[in-house]
């Protein structure tokens, strides 16, 4: 796989002003590399991936702090706990939410998907542009992308975070986590991380 073009290459504050205007852009985290621009303009994700419109994106932010008006309603006190629990790392929680956000990165439903990435690289991005939608850089259906590499191949018209090479991920997708208001946390997706509350059950 050849080298990704340098000058698509951007330290934070560069290619936050390249989401800011609309583009999407790759950069890494903990578990696989990250398809991501910014919410409003999320449906372009679905048409780069080729990606089923019925599957959600997930938001990424820098903190729970990043997270707090998101929701369209307050946090509970267990929710914030397993978030303590499982942020930052590759813990993605789908909590009921309301508003705009909801239409743009989970057209028809009633809940986000949120994560705070154990990688400084992706939080330091994350923290210049605030919370982004997100996908795993891959063409839906195809084994996704481990490095920036592989990523950039796939997406080779996209910019990409800064430095290179990126720190080497997990390759395991998120654990997700949903909430139901009938029997608390459902397991939604097995992957690298349990938290030991739910462990323990």
């Amino acid at each position: 796989m050849s080298v990704p073009d340098p000058t698509r290459v951007l330290p934070p504050a560069a290619l936050a002003e390249r989401l800011a205007a609309g583009s999407a852009a790759l950069f890494p985290t903990d578990t696989l590399p990250a398809l991501a621009c910014q919410p409003r303009w999320a449906a372009q994700l679905w048409e780069l991936k080729r990606r089923p419109a019925d599957k959600p994106l997930i938001l990424m932010g820098a903190s729970l702090d990043a997270f707090e008006p998101v929701l369209g309603h307050a946090w509970r006190p267990a929710w914030r706990r397993l978030a303590a629990q499982g942020w930052p790392g590759a813990l993605t929680l789908v909590l009921p939410a309301q508003g705009e956000l909801v239409g743009w990165l989970n057209p028809g439903g009633s809940t986000l998907g949120l994560r705070v990435p154990a990688c400084a690289q992706a939080r330091e991005l994350l923290r210049c542009t605030g919370p982004l939608a997100t996908t795993s850089a891959n063409r839906s259906g195809l084994p996704a992308a481990l490095d920036a590499a592989e990523a950039a191949g796939t997406f080779p018209e996209l910019p990409l975070l800064a430095p290179l090479p990126w720190p080497a991920p997990s390759g395991l997708a998120s654990t997700v986590l949903g909430w139901s208001e009938q029997g608390g946390w459902k397991l939604l997706r097995a992957g690298a991380f349990l938290p030991p509350a739910l462990a323990e059950t």
